[in-house]
C-alpha cells in the first residue's frame, strides 16, 4: 500500500467505511481486480476499529467478489465464514448476506434447491438494520429462486412484494428490475403471454415516468415478441437494446454477441437471411474473441436453422451435427466442474458443520443446556402462527424458582447455579410434544410450551412438574434449604402473540407467588374441563 493510500484509508471512521462497503456491494458491473485490494483494506480498517459487523461485512463481500473471478470454493468458505460468526453474533444483516453468497454457489454448482433454500434464509435474515433496497433485490432473487424450481406462485408472489416496495420507494430502476426479471422466468416457462402483460407493466412504467427502458429490458421484449411471432415488434426492440448498450458504460462482454444472435433469429424469422447471417457472423467473432464458451452451441444452432430457411440441407445437417458434439462437450464440461466443486465442497464441510454447531450454541443457554431466550424469540412466533391456522393447541408456562435469592446469598452461586443445572434436568424430561420446547429465558426463570395436548392435560403435566421439583432430593446440594417452583399457565387463542402471551403467563405467576408460591395458577381468561386440574396442594 502507498503512503497516500495508507493516508486515505486512516481518515475513513464507521461511517464513511459503512457507505463505501454499501457502494462497493451496489456496483453490478465492478472490476473485481480493482475492488479486490481495496475490500481487503476496508477489512483491516474495519478490524482495526474494532467493529466487527463491518469486519465481516468485508467478509461478505470478498466472497461476492473471488466468486465473480471463479474461485467458488474460496467464496463458499469466506461465506460459511461469515455465517458462523454471524450466527453467534446474532448479527442478521451479515447473515443474510453470508446465505445470499452461498445460495449463488449452490447455483453456480447446478443445486437449485440448496440455492432457494438458502435465499429463503437470506430473506428471513433481514431485519429493520437492512436497506430497503437491499430488501428489494433479496426479494427478487428469492423469486428467481422459486421460479428456477418451477414453483411459479411462489415467484410471483414474491415479484409483486419486490414491486410493491420499489414503487413505495420510489425507485424506478428497482421497479424495472422486478418485471424485466419476472418476465424473462415467464418466458423460460414457456408463458410469453403472461410474460407480455408483465412486460406491459414494464414500458407503461417507462412511458409514466418518462426515462428510457435499457438494453436488458429491450433484449427481453424481443425475446418474447419473437415467441409470439411479432417479429417487427421484436426487430425494433433488439435494435433499440443494441444501440443503448453502445451507448451506455457497460462491461458486459456476453451482452452485445448475445443482442446480435437474437437479432439473428429475428431477421431470420422474417426473411432477411443475409442479414440474419451478417448478424449472426458478428456475434460469433464477438464470443470467440472473449472465449465465451456458452454461446457457441447457441450460434451453431442458430446457423444450423439459418441454412435450412435457406435452403441448404446439407450444411444445415453438418452444422447441427456440430452443434449437438459442442453441446455434449459443453454439458461435459459443466458435469465436470461440478463435480470437482462439488469435491473441493467437501474441504468447507466443516466450516459448515462448525456454523450449524455455532447455530444450535448460540441458542442455548451455556449453563443449563435448555434453549434460550434467542431461540424462543425465533421458534414461538412460528408455532403460534401455525396453530392458529391447523387450530392446534399451545400452553405456554413461565416457572420461577422460589426464594432463589435467599439460596444465592445463603450458600453461594456456585451452590445456586449447580440448583439451575439440576432444575433444568427435570424440566428437560417433560413431555412437551412434537413442537414444544423447554428454555431458560431469564436468571431464575424458565419456559415451558406445550403442544399437541389440551390445556388441561398440560396443566397436569406442569403440576406433575411443581410436585417433581418440590420432592426431589436437594439435600446434597442445599442442605435444609428447600427448592420449589411457581409456574404460570396459560393458553394461546386467536390472535395471541408472542408478547400477549408472555405478559399473560406472567401474570399468572405473579398470582402463583402472590398466593404463597410452590402452586400452578392458571391464567383468569383460560377455561378447562375441570379446575380439579389444578393441584396446588402442597406436599
Amino acid at each position: 500500500m502507498s503512503s497516500g493510500q495508507a493516508v486515505a484509508m486512516m481518515v475513513l471512521d464507521a461511517a464513511a467505511l459503512d457507505a463505501e462497503i454499501d457502494a462497493l456491494a451496489e456496483q453490478a458491473g465492478i472490476d473485481v481486480d480493482v475492488a479486490l485490494p481495496r475490500v481487503a483494506m476496508l477489512e483491516q480498517l474495519a478490524t482495526d476499529l474494532g467493529d466487527p459487523v463491518l469486519r465481516w461485512r468485508c467478509t461478505v463481500l470478498r466472497a461476492d467478489l473471488v466468486e465473480r473471478r471463479g474461485d467458488l470454493i474460496e467464496s463458499m468458505k469466506l461465506a460459511w465464514e461469515a455465517h458462523a460468526w454471524a450466527t453467534t453474533a446474532g448479527c442478521n444483516r451479515v447473515l443474510s448476506r453470508a446465505h445470499e453468497m452461498l445460495g449463488r454457489a449452490f447455483r453456480n454448482m447446478g443445486d437449485l434447491v440448496a440455492n432457494l433454500e438458502h435465499r429463503i434464509q437470506s430473506v428471513d435474515a433481514l431485519d429493520d438494520t437492512t436497506p430497503p433496497t437491499v430488501t428489494v433485490k433479496s426479494l427478487i432473487k428469492l423469486a428467481d429462486a422459486f421460479a428456477e424450481t418451477e414453483s411459479l406462485p411462489a415467484a410471483r408472489e414474491r415479484y409483486e412484494e419486490a414491486f410493491r416496495m420499489a414503487h413505495d420507494l420510489g425507485n424506478l430502476r428497482l421497479q424495472a428490475m422486478v418485471f424485466n426479471n419476472w418476465a424473462y422466468r415467464e418466458y423460460e416457462h414457456g408463458d410469453a403471454l403472461l410474460a407480455r402483460q408483465v412486460l406491459d407493466r414494464l414500458v407503461a412504467l417507462s412511458e409514466e415516468q418518462g426515462w428510457e427502458l435499457d438494453y436488458c429490458d429491450l433484449d427481453t421484449i424481443a425475446r418474447v415478441e419473437l415467441r409470439l411471432h411479432h417479429y417487427p415488434e421484436a426487430e425494433a426492440a433488439v435494435l433499440a437494446a443494441l444501440e443503448s448498450y453502445h451507448h451506455g458504460d457497460h462491461s458486459e462482454s456476453d451482452a452485445e454477441p448475445d443482442l446480435l444472435l437474437t437479432l439473428a433469429a429475428v431477421q431470420r424469422h422474417r426473411g432477411a437471411l443475409e442479414q440474419a447471417q451478417e448478424s449472426l457472423t458478428a456475434s460469433k467473432v464477438l464470443s470467440d474473441a472473449a472465449h465465451i464458451d456458452r454461446l457457441t452451441v447457441k450460434n451453431l444452432l442458430e446457423q444450423a436453422q439459418l441454412y435450412a430457411a435457406s435452403g441448404d440441407f446439407e450444411s444445415a445437417f453438418h452444422t447441427m451435427c456440430e452443434q449437438r458434439i459442442a453441446e455434449k462437450a459443453q454439458l461435459n464440461q459443466e458435469r465436470e466442474a461440478q463435480a470437482r466443486n462439488r469435491q473441493a465442497l467437501f474441504e468447507v464441510d466443516e466450516a459448515r458443520r462448525q456454523a450449524e454447531a455455532f447455530r444450535d450454541q448460540a441458542r442455548r443457554d451455556p449453563l443449563t443446556g435448555l434453549r434460550n431466550r434467542r431461540f424462543v424469540d425465533e421458534a414461538l412466533p412460528a408455532l403460534l402462527a401455525d396453530g392458529a391456522a391447523d387450530g392446534a393447541q399451545v400452553t405456554v408456562a413461565l416457572l420461577d424458582l422460589d426464594y432463589f435469592k435467599r439460596i444465592n446469598d445463603t450458600l453461594s452461586h456456585e451452590v445456586g447455579d449447580r440448583v439451575l443445572a439440576e432444575c433444568a434436568a427435570l424440566l428437560a424430561q417433560v413431555p412437551v410434544g412434537d413442537r414444544g420446547m423447554v428454555a431458560r429465558v431469564g436468571g431464575e426463570e424458565f419456559l415451558v410450551v406445550i403442544t399437541g395436548v389440551h390445556l388441561s392435560a398440560a396443566v397436569f403435566i406442569l403440576e406433575d412438574l411443581r410436585r417433581t421439583v418440590a420432592e426431589h432430593d436437594w439435600q446434597p446440594i442445599t442442605g435444609e434449604l428447600p427448592v420449589t417452583v411457581s409456574v404460570g399457565v396459560t393458553s394461546a387463542t386467536t390472535g395471541s402473540t408472542q408478547s400477549t402471551l408472555l405478559s399473560r403467563a406472567d401474570e399468572a405467576l405473579y398470582e402463583a407467588k402472590r398466593a404463597g408460591r410452590n402452586r400452578v395458577c392458571l391464567d383468569s381468561r383460560c377455561e378447562v374441563t375441570s379446575r380439579r386440574t389444578l393441584r396446588n396442594d402442597l406436599p
